[in-house]
């Protein structure tokens, strides 16, 4: 795994963990727990779609394109499935900016994760 994405990876975990800290103190309505548990999930699937990725770069570069996409697909449809488990346990307390706060993680994710990665392939 190269090291730069790696450190990447994390270094926007961190910084987002520091983000929803911040919005915990100051919002106490928002679901800390939720989110930071959405966050850890991106972080463990960024990093496994890194692996995917991977795999894929060694073949042409329509094979480099296949393989972000199927990444990104993975990331939504856990995502959405996560945040389909979170509604559905907690159909009376659910707080909705919680739920536009997990999809902007994900896009989060996403938007930089393709950038580290076509980064990577145009070395």
């Amino acid at each position: 795994m190269k090291r730069q994405y790696f450190i990447s990876i994390v270094v926007i975990f961190i910084a987002l963990t520091a983000v929803l800290y911040a919005l915990k103190i100051n919002m106490p309505a928002y679901q800390f727990q939720v989110l930071e548990c959405g966050n850890l999930i991106m972080l463990l699937l960024s990093l496994v779609t890194y692996s995917i990725v991977r795999k894929h770069m060694e073949g042409s570069s329509h094979a480099f394109v296949r393989g972000v996409y199927s990444a990104s697909f993975l990331k939504l449809l856990v995502c959405m499935i996560s945040i389909l488990v979170y509604v559905l346990l907690n159909r009376a307390h659910v707080y909705k900016p919680t739920v536009f706060v997990l999809f902007g993680i994900y896009v989060i994710y996403t938007i930089m994760e393709t950038w580290l990665l076509s980064k990577t392939v145009r070395e």
